[in-house]
């Protein structure tokens, strides 16, 4: 977009505004902030108006509590200038048919789209890209941003490479683990994607697993274990990896040059299955090389642990960044022309 003749111009963008929302108002604003500097460049070039859309959660029709108006309310805060915010272009079925005359509705009245949302450019949408065929395109400094940085895993890096992996979604993940595990120097995994490799082989190359782990009966126990990993007992679950497992993650990460982190160690949520991600968490931020993090429960923690500022990019992508390093073209992405 730095390349776009924007001054008296009409302005769509494309921008992720897919918040999470509490009491009808914004919980978290990250995603708004990221927003920000494309459109500032926008007002600042002299855009003639600027027109902001974005889905919110995945609503089957119009629906209320997926309105973006308390999402423009924090995002007019915000910006300081003039702008209008489209309702959550989920309400048209046609968003996600990616259809003709959804994606005409959009670009009409427009005369150039910017594409910014990178959370949703692995979504063939009419909002990202069905417009982008009807209208002169470009892509925001958050896109920009994005692929830049998540790219640099893709190329040449600094060794140690290393990767960490975690959470619940382990289909979501192993693509990744399959596609940049192999030209990784270490290979870390907990959370319930451990219990599933532990299980089976799935991975051409050796993983780390932990050795040992903290047991309940449910996630809502206050009496837990430590145990090793093969020895949880009859009826309980491991909920997260113990203090050797901590250890031995945290010295490893600690000498890394190049490192990604995705997903929680654990059930990260309750304070007595915490230790785990709070470990790895601190480990990366102390870290000296490149750190790239990834996936929302990885970010929140970082956040409320107040380390957020002490990693080198803190993806906003979600399934997009998945899809992007398991080397997948994005579609909203793939629609932009290259000059």
């Amino acid at each position: 977009m730095r390349e776009a003749e924007v001054k008296g111009r009409r302005v769509l963008v494309r921008a992720d505004l897919n918040v999470p929302l509490e009491g009808g108002r914004v919980a978290d604003d990250t995603r708004i902030r990221a927003a920000l500097p494309t459109l500032e460049l926008l007002r600042d070039r002299g855009a003639d108006s600027i027109t902001v859309c974005s889905h919110l959660g995945r609503p089957k029709g119009p629906d209320p509590a997926y309105s973006l108006k308390p999402v423009e309310e924090r995002l007019r805060e915000l910006f300081g200038g003039e702008l209008s915010v489209l309702e959550n272009t989920r309400f048209n079925q046609g968003e996600t048919a990616n259809d003709p005359a959804f994606a005409r509705e959009l670009a009409d009245d427009h005369d150039l789209f910017v594409e910014d949302a990178f959370g949703s450019v692995h979504r063939a949408h009419a909002s990202t890209v069905g417009v982008a065929q009807l209208l002169p395109a470009y892509a925001g400094l958050l896109l920009e941003r994005e692929l830049t940085e998540l790219g640099r895993l893709l190329g040449d890096v600094n060794r140690p490479f290393v990767l960490v992996s975690g959470g619940a979604k382990v289909e979501d993940k192993l693509g990744v683990l399959r596609h940049l595990g192999g030209r990784a120097d270490s290979v870390f995994v907990g959370g319930k994607m451990a219990e599933e490799l532990r299980e089976g082989d799935q991975l051409p190359f050796p993983v780390e697993l932990p050795s040992d782990v903290v047991a309940a009966e449910s996630m809502d126990s206050t009496e837990t274990r430590v145990v090793p990993y093969d020895a949880v007992p009859p009826g309980w679950h491991g909920f997260d990896i113990g203090p050797e497992t901590r250890a031995r993650f945290a010295e490893r990460i600690g000498q890394a040059r190049t490192l990604f982190w995705n997903g929680p160690m654990g059930v990260f949520e309750q304070p007595q299955f915490a230790a785990g991600t709070r470990a790895v968490a601190e480990s990366v931020a102390e870290c000296d090389g490149y750190t790239v993090v990834g996936g929302a429960d990885s970010i929140r923690a970082l956040r409320e642990l107040g380390l957020i500022e002490r990693v080198d990019w803190a993806s906003t992508g979600g399934g997009a960044a998945l899809e992007f390093l398991e080397g997948k073209e994005l579609p909203g992405v793939a629609v932009i022309p290259e000059d």
